[in-house]
C-alpha cells in the first residue's frame, strides 16, 4: 500500500476536508463526507462504507484498507489544523455520501422520524440508538440536522453505515407510510392521545419533534393518532434523543 506525507496545511486534500466539515452544500456537490476518529474508521471498514481517502498523524498506525483507498500520512499539527474535533483522534476519512430517493413502500415494522431536530448530537445519537433497537429505518424532515455533518456522524459511532435513513417532506413520508400501511405516531398532546405503553406499536412510524417546538403543526395534523411518554408532572419535556430512545425501547420490546 502506497501511502502519500503531507506537509503543507495549504495542500489541495487539506483544503477539501476542511471544506467537507463546514460545509453541506460543498458535501452534497463533491458527494463525500468526512469522518474522524480511529473507532469510526474501524466501523467503516467493518461495515465497508465507501471509503475515498484515509490520513492519519504520525503516531498512529495505519489500518488495512480496500483497494483504491487514498491513504496519507500527516503532522499532528497538521491534523489539528484539519480536524474538525476539538481533540483530534488521529484519523480522517472521506467517504462517498448518498442521499437515497424514498423506495415505493416500506417493509419492516419499525420506523422513526426526526421533525426539525437539529442538533447534530442527537440526530447521531438517535441514529446510534436506532441501530442498537433494530429501527427499520429513520425519517429526517423539517430542516433536521445534516446526517453527514462530522458531529451526527461522530455521534452514530458506526450505526450510519448500517442503518436506512431518508431525507424528504412530511409530504412525501406521509403518502409512503399510507401506501405502506403504516400508521404514524406523533409524541404530542392532542385530545387522542394515549400512554406510550397502550400503544400498538407492532407495525409503526413515531414522529419525535425538537425539544424546544416539539412537532411541527403540520406533520402533527398529519399524524393518525398521538402518544405521551408517562413522566412527573413537574418535568415538562425530555431530550429529543432521549424521548426518542425511550419510543424506540418500547417499539423493541414489543
Amino acid at each position: 500500500m502506497t501511502v502519500e506525507t503531507i506537509t503543507s496545511r495549504h495542500n489541495a486534500l487539506l483544503t477539501h476536508l476542511r471544506k467537507l466539515a463546514s460545509s453541506r452544500a460543498y458535501r452534497d456537490e463533491q458527494c463525500e463526507y468526512l469522518g474522524d476518529g480511529i473507532k469510526l474508521l474501524d466501523e467503516a471498514i467493518r461495515w465497508h462504507a465507501p471509503l475515498k481517502t484515509v490520513v492519519v498523524s504520525e503516531d498512529v498506525a495505519l489500518p488495512a484498507l480496500p483497494e483504491g483507498v487514498r491513504a496519507v500520512r500527516v503532522s499532528a499539527e497538521l491534523m489539528r489544523s484539519v480536524s474538525p474535533a476539538e481533540t483530534p483522534q488521529g484519523a480522517l476519512f472521506t467517504a462517498a455520501l448518498e442521499r437515497p430517493a424514498l423506495p415505493d413502500r416500506l417493509e419492516g415494522g419499525r420506523w422513526l422520524v426526526l421533525d426539525g431536530v437539529q442538533d447534530p448530537g442527537n440526530v447521531g445519537t438517535i441514529l446510534r440508538t436506532a441501530d442498537a433497537f433494530d429501527c427499520a429505518g429513520v425519517f429526517l424532515v423539517n430542516a433536521c440536522a445534516d446526517l453527514y455533518n462530522p458531529k451526527t456522524v461522530r455521534a452514530t459511532m458506526g450505526a450510519v453505515f448500517r442503518t436506512r435513513v431518508w431525507s424528504c417532506t412530511a409530504e412525501a413520508l406521509v403518502s409512503l407510510l399510507h401506501a405502506s400501511g403504516i400508521p404514524l405516531y406523533g409524541a404530542a398532546l392532542r385530545g387522542d392521545t394515549v400512554p406510550l405503553p397502550q400503544a400498538d406499536l407492532s407495525r409503526a412510524a413515531v414522529a419525535i419533534g425538537s425539544e424546544g417546538r416539539g412537532l411541527s403543526k403540520a406533520l402533527l395534523d398529519m399524524c393518525d393518532r398521538t402518544i405521551r411518554i408517562p413522566m412527573s408532572e413537574r418535568c415538562e419535556s425530555l431530550n429529543a434523543a432521549i424521548a426518542a430512545s425511550i419510543a424506540l425501547w418500547e417499539m423493541y420490546r414489543r
